[in-house]
C-alpha cells in the first residue's frame, strides 16, 4: 500500500508537486517527468540528501523521521511557492520521505527548473534552507539501543537568515 500525501500546487504554466511519502523514489523518473514535453527549461537543478551514518556522533543505525500529514504538505507547498515569486521558475518538484530511514537511505529531493541556472541553483539551495529550518518534520536518531531526538542546528538556522 503507497502511503504518500502529495500536493499540486500549479500557478499558470508553473509545474509544481509536493509528496510526503514513506516509499523510496527514483530521482532521474522524476526529473524525466517534470521536463518531459517541455521546451522552457534550460536548466534543472536536483537535490538529494541521504541519511548519514554519522550526525554529531558516529553509530547512527537508522534516523526517524516524524510529520504533521496535511500540515506537512501545506508548509512545504508555501516553501514551493516563496521560491516561484522569487526566482523564474517552469517546475518544482519536492520530495520528503518519513518514517524508518537507514543510512544511505534517501530522504529528501528537491528539483528546481528554469530557464537559466542561476535561478535554479537559487531556488534550491533557497528550497532546502527553508525545508532545513521550517518543514514541520521531526527527527530521531537511533544508535544500537539508544535513541534522541535531532535538534535544529544554528548553521541551519544561520543559512536561513541569509535570505530575510
Amino acid at each position: 500500500m503507497r502511503d504518500i500525501g502529495e500536493v499540486k500546487c500549479d500557478r499558470g504554466f508553473m509545474n509544481c508537486s509536493i509528496s510526503v511519502q514513506t516509499e523510496d523514489f527514483d530521482v532521474g523518473a522524476e526529473i524525466d517527468a517534470l521536463t518531459a514535453g517541455r521546451a522552457d527549461i534550460g536548466a534543472m537543478v536536483s537535490f538529494v540528501g541521504y541519511v548519514r551514518e554519522f550526525n554529531l556522533q558516529d553509530g547512527v543505525t537508522a534516523l526517524e523521521l516524524e510529520h504533521y500529514p496535511g500540515m506537512t504538505e501545506r508548509s512545504l507547498e508555501a516553501i514551493a511557492r516563496r521560491a516561484m515569486m522569487r526566482w523564474p521558475l517552469t517546475g518544482v518538484r519536492i520530495i520528503h520521505r518519513y518514517g524508518r530511514l537507514h543510512p544511505s537511505d534517501r530522504i529528501v529531493t528537491v528539483l528546481t527548473a528554469s530557464a537559466h541556472r542561476q535561478a535554479a541553483f537559487e531556488a534550491n539551495t533557497f528550497i532546502m534552507d527553508y525545508l532545513k529550518s521550517e518543514a514541520p518534520f521531526w527527527k530521531k536518531e537511533h544508535r544500537g539501543q539508544q535513541a534522541a531526538w535531532v535538534q535544529a542546528r544554528k548553521s541551519d538556522l544561520q543559512a536561513l537568515a541569509r535570505w530575510a
